[in-house]
Parts: C-alpha cells; structure tokens; sequence
C-alpha cells in the first residue's frame, strides 16, 4: 500500500498534529507500506529518512501564487508517488487532495485533530474522517459530517519512534514539591488560571514550584502575568523541550488547564510517568483521563477549582500517591501502535470499498 500524508510542516516544536502524523507515517513504513510525507519541511525530515519515509516539498502557504504552486507541486507528487491513499492532517491539505484528486485512484482520508476551528469542517471532504476523540466525533456530527463517514481513533503516543523510551530517559532536576505542565504557551491552554491557581496556594506551599514546559505566541503574557504575582520566583518557564518526558518524571503534580482540547497527547506521556494529574473536564481530556479513574477532572477556565485540587493533593501524601498509582493503570491502550493498527484499519476498509 502506498501511502501518502500531507501536512503543513514537519517541525520537531511540539505541534501534536505533526507529531500523530510523524508516528504514523514511521510505523507505517515500519510495516512494509510505501509512505510519502508532503510538507513545506522541518526538523523531522532527519527521522523520516531513517524510517524509509519520502519527504516531498509542498509549501502550503496560504496566498494565490503559493497556492498555485503547491497545486502543480501536489499532481505532480501524487503522479510520481501513486499514492492508493492520502490521509491529510490540516484544512488546505485536505482541499487540495479532494479537489485535485481528478482520475487519480486514490481513497481520501483526513485526521480532525482541532474540531473547535471553524475550518475544520473541510475535513469532511474525505472519504474517511478520523476523530481523535469521540468528542471530536460528536462535534463533527452535529457540524454536519455524516456519521458513516467519522471513525474515532483515540490519540496514543506512548511507543512512539519520536521520543526515547521512558527507561532511557534522565529526569531533570527540579524543586519540590514540583508542579509541572507541558503545553503551548496559547490562551487556550488555560496558562493564565494555572498561575492564578499557583499565586493562590503557594502561601501555604511555600516550597512548592511551577515549571512551565513550552513555547508560544502567548508566552510574553503569561510571563507578565507571573512576574506581577508575590511568587515570580518559583514560576519558571522552561520553554519548549524535545523530551518532555524528563520533566513529567521529575513532577509531583502534572496540570492540563486547557479551555478547548481534543485528544491531547501529553496526557498518555503524563500517565506513564506515573504523574499526578490534575485537568480540565473539556473535549477528549475526560477520555483520556478514562472519565476521571487516571486523574482529577476541574471545571474550564476555574483557577480557584484548580488550587482547590492542587491544594488537596499537596496537602494529602497518600491521597497524591493515590492518583500517582490511578494513572499507571490501564495505559497499554495509549500507543501509537495501537494508533497505527486502527489507521491501517481504516485504510483497508477503503481498499475493499475500491475492490467490491
């Protein structure tokens, strides 16, 4: 099987589309599949080719004349690649697969990763629509995809060919009790409730540290945000790091205080490194979190909820080792193997549509 993934990127800087697409298309190839990445380029180009992955340039930058090109640079990928299918992971790959398709034999499929972006109910465009949650797939129905068309695959990382197995990874060394998040630095994120939540219990914790793992265009607000509270010296932003997994060893307490999020990645990384977990009830997290049994759920955008959890966890050793124990369990399901195992599923029910 020939298969083709279309991304706007392959950047190694903690994009999570970028990253489910990179897994998959290393273990695809792992498997004996012939597999093709079609982006404007980045960092994981180097691991692509050691898994036998093709990397064809296509920039899909969003302007007339760029869009022109990536036009004639897309027939003229699929006419050397003869992909039997495109699984595209952003809005303008999509596009371009269903629209150019022509006679072309190819089956269509498309990952929905960021239900919440008006744009993304382009992604019913494909023969195939993949939810990363059911969430994302209840969204997607009541947007108007038709339910034959949606398969939820929930998102699972643990395993996978971009990072080192967590036996061989180093913690870091940070100052306890550490309180630690691995997140863009977007509003979206709930950064903002999270240092709100730490200002208001680090009186009572006063040894009690906040690392915040990542980078983004909303940083410089968070940053003045943390240097305007009485504890600015315990919050420390360490930006974006290739192995977070080091810093999740290392955390008493991990935090996700998203506003919207889908199916997020770290979540399954947070699990195995057997952090205490503490997130917001929203989208795929609960799912994730397997409705609540791995992790304490919090209401969205509630930074006294949140130091209220925080403050429960600090306070009670057995009841944080408690949940330290919750979230090892039942984590064989969040691989990207698994991830991979269900695509291909995915992919073969397509082939035999074609056949019949």
């Amino acid at each position: 099987m020939h298969v083709l993934h279309i991304l706007n990127h392959v950047l190694e800087a903690g994009n999570g589309i970028v990253n489910v697409a990179v897994d998959l298309a290393c273990l695809q190839a792992q498997a004996g599949c012939k597999v093709g990445v079609a982006s404007a380029g980045g960092g994981y180009e180097k691991l692509l080719m050691q898994h036998g992955v093709k990397h064809f340039k296509l920039d899909q930058t969003r302007k007339p004349i760029e869009l022109i090109e990536a036009a004639r640079g897309y027939r003229a990928i699929v006419k050397e690649f003869d992909p039997d299918i495109v699984h595209a992971h952003m809005m303008t790959g999509v596009v371009l697969a269903s629209t150019l398709r022509f006679q072309s034999k190819y089956a269509l499929v498309s990952t929905v990763h960021n239900e919440f972006q008006r744009s993304a109910v382009l992604m019913g465009l494909a023969d195939r629509v993949i939810a990363v949650s059911k969430a994302v797939a209840d969204s997607m129905v009541r947007r108007g995809i038709p339910e034959q068309k949606l398969r939820v695959i929930s998102n699972g990382t643990l395993g996978s060919p971009r990072t080192c197995q967590l036996k061989e990874c180093v913690p870091v060394t940070l100052k306890h009790p550490a309180i630690v998040t691995v997140a863009g630095m977007y509003k979206r994120k709930g950064i903002a409730e999270l240092i709100a939540a730490f200002a208001q219990i680090a009186v009572d914790f006063p040894t009690a540290h906040l690392y915040l793992v990542g980078d983004g265009p909303d940083r410089e607000l968070f940053e003045v945000q943390a240097r305007n509270t009485p504890v600015s010296d315990r919050i420390h932003f360490e930006r974006f790091q290739p192995q977070p997994q080091r810093y999740l060893m290392a955390a008493d307490i991990f935090v996700l205080a998203s506003h919207r999020d889908p199916s997020p990645l770290v979540i399954p990384e947070a699990r195995e490194a057997g952090c205490a977990i503490v997130a917001t009830h929203v989208d795929g997290i609960p799912e994730a979190l397997d409705g609540g049994k791995a992790g304490i759920l919090v209401p969205v955008a509630d930074s006294h909820a949140l130091a209220a959890a925080l403050t429960q966890l600090l306070n009670e050793p057995p009841i944080l080792h408690a949940w330290k124990d919750k979230a090892r369990q039942n984590i064989e399901r969040l691989t990207a193997t698994r991830v991979h195992q269900e695509t291909l599923a995915v992919y073969d029910e397509l082939a035999m549509r074609e056949d019949s």
